[in-house]
């Protein structure tokens, strides 16, 4: 049985296919440029990429031609469509509505629809996958898994904000969280590669890549984490502020004669570790600024600590350490950096154990008293299994 994994972007599409016996990524690809000019499709399998320039107009043009390839004898995997178990669909924000991930219908498409207010740059691209998917192969089933529903099992002391209660009542202003795919799919695999059962682990999973949040993890389920009403808030990331005092934001307002959008592009794209560092938006070249001496460099980095220190209380204590995403997985001074803020409660690591990258290893020293994980994600994978899973619920 194979699965089809979509994330629609408003003018890309990612996608693999997965062979869910194995679970094995038999073919990924990313068609850029939907509705512009020399739109192209990048097709990678066996290893080999392939390029194909082809003007798609909208996602059902884009999805037509990339199922052209997925069966074409040359660069395809499956004979037909016919192979294809269901489709599953990567969608950012799920609001309150949806705690785990659900077989789409119309219902569930309105309900994706209202939550695009609460991620206007996300949700409706998912939505146009979805749609075009339903005319392009309206037999095969389609599954949506949210980004947020991970996160629905927060105590609700822990995602009311402070502010009056109307606005939660009203506009449903609150935490909610997001990776909540990575978080589910690592916090799994580091217990699978520990020998333990899940429910018996307090997890702490940092996702730490441009988009970073942190995320506590007790029995399996998430208790706490770092984003909140939208993928701004928490830990400091690439280019993103994360979580700030309000009035700074209204102090430079004043100050620089700031619109609202201005404001918002600046702690989106000019704030986080960029923005401290001076540097750079890419974490490699911070690393390697700080690694010689760049003072603004490793404080940026050191941010990062006292958001694993907060998870930590909320479990009231921890297993495992768990580090992912691009800088998690391949950032061996960023995961040092923090780890040695945190070696008052006992965290020591390996320093060759450490330079590893790309891998699922342990990377504490024997003398740790909490192990220190690193686990590659797969996203691509857990939508893949929760598409399956519900579909064998429904069958």
């Amino acid at each position: 049985m194979k699965v089809l994994v979509l994330n629609s972007g408003s003018s890309s599409l990612k996608y693999q296919v997965i062979d869910m016996e194995t679970e094995e990524m038999l073919v990924k690809g990313y068609f850029e440029r939907i509705g512009q000019p020399n739109s192209f499709l990048t097709h990678k399998v066996k290893g080999v990429k392939h390029k194909f320039e082809h003007q798609a107009q909208n996602h059902e043009q884009a999805i037509k031609f990339v199922l052209s390839r997925l069966t074409n004898d040359h660069y395809g995997v499956i004979k037909d469509l016919n192979e294809l178990a269901g489709i599953g669909h990567r969608v950012v924000h799920g609001g309150e509505k949806f705690s785990d991930a659900v077989i789409i219908d119309d219902n569930v498409i309105e309900e994706i629809k209202r939550c695009s207010e609460l991620a206007p740059l996300h949700n409706p691209a998912a939505v146009l996958g979805m749609e075009a998917c339903r005319k392009v192969v309206p037999n095969v089933k389609m599954v949506a898994v949210f980004d947020t529903a991970f996160h629905q099992t927060l105590p609700k002391e822990r995602y009311i904000f402070p502010i009056p209660y109307e606005y939660y009542e009203k506009y449903k202003v609150r935490k909610y969280g997001f990776h909540g795919t990575s978080h589910k799919y690592v916090s799994q695999k580091v217990a699978e590669v520990m020998g333990k059962d899940i429910k018996d682990l307090k997890i702490v999973n940092c996702h730490l890549g441009q988009g970073a949040s942190v995320c506590a993890i007790k029995n399996g389920v998430s208790v706490d984490t770092s984003m909140g009403f939208t993928p701004l808030g928490g830990i400091p990331m690439g280019t993103r502020s994360g979580d700030l005092d309000p009035s700074v934001v209204t102090y430079i307002m004043q100050k620089e004669g700031l619109s609202y959008k201005e404001a918002e592009e600046i702690l989106n794209k000019e704030s986080g570790a960029y923005g401290v560092s001076m540097v750079s938006v890419d974490f490699r070249d911070i690393e390697v600024d700080a690694e010689s001496g760049g003072h603004h460099a490793k404080l940026a980095l050191d941010i990062f600590a006292s958001y694993i220190a907060k998870c930590m209380v909320a479990m009231n204590g921890v297993d495992v350490i768990t580090f992912t995403a691009g800088v998690g997985e391949k950032g061996p001074l960023s995961r040092k950096a923090i780890c040695e803020k945190l070696e008052f409660f006992g965290v020591k690591i390996d320093e060759e154990k450490n330079k590893t990258r790309g891998e699922a290893a342990e990377i504490s020293s024997k003398d740790s008293k909490i192990k220190v994980y690193t686990i590659p994600t797969n996203e691509e994978l857990m939508i893949a299994r929760e598409t399956m899973r519900h579909l064998r619920d429904r069958s």
